[in-house]
């Protein structure tokens, strides 16, 4: 298993988190953006910065990610392609997308884009508080929980014969 991180728009006190839930269960955790980034010197994490342009980090965490990894983001469309791939995603709130709350988000985020584009002035979610900061965090441990003993569990299964 692999944390992967759309850094960019990740909010600090959630990369926070990330690093400090990586370093206890030892994931190997990769933070993707296309400016620099701080990470503690720790053989668990990498950085990887990717050229500047819309959506080059998404593209690359796209191609990296595989089945049983687990991304946070707060890009929707990028959501939608995980989840359709089988990979993991929450959001920096705690919110896992699953094939039916992605594509609900994705319609009302076209919506808004209809919206602003028509002169209404619309705003954004609240920013991050205390109580935002923990909740993700018990998401993310219990969904890390989940995720490693299901990886556990598939790597103890017998193989199955064809006999």
């Amino acid at each position: 298993m692999h944390m992967w991180v759309d850094s960019d728009a990740c909010p600090r006190i959630i990369k926070e988190v990330i690093q400090r839930a990586a370093q206890r269960l030892n994931i190997p955790t990769t933070f993707v953006a296309n400016q620099g980034q701080q990470l503690p010197r720790l053989p668990i994490f990498r950085f990887v910065q990717v050229e500047k342009g819309q959506d080059v980090a998404d593209m690359y965490i796209i191609k990296e990610a595989r089945k049983g990894d687990l991304v946070i983001t707060q890009d929707i469309p990028l959501a939608a392609e995980l989840v359709a791939a089988g990979i993991h995603a929450i959001n920096p709130r705690g919110e896992l997308y699953t094939e039916s709350n992605v594509r609900e988000r994705l319609n009302l985020r076209d919506f808004m884009d209809q919206m602003r584009g028509a002169g209404y002035v619309t705003g954004g979610p609240p920013p991050l508080n205390e109580k935002d900061k923990q909740l993700f965090a018990n998401s993310l441990d219990r969904l890390l929980t989940k995720l490693l003993r299901d990886a556990a569990r598939e790597a103890t299964a017998e193989p199955k014969s064809d006999t």
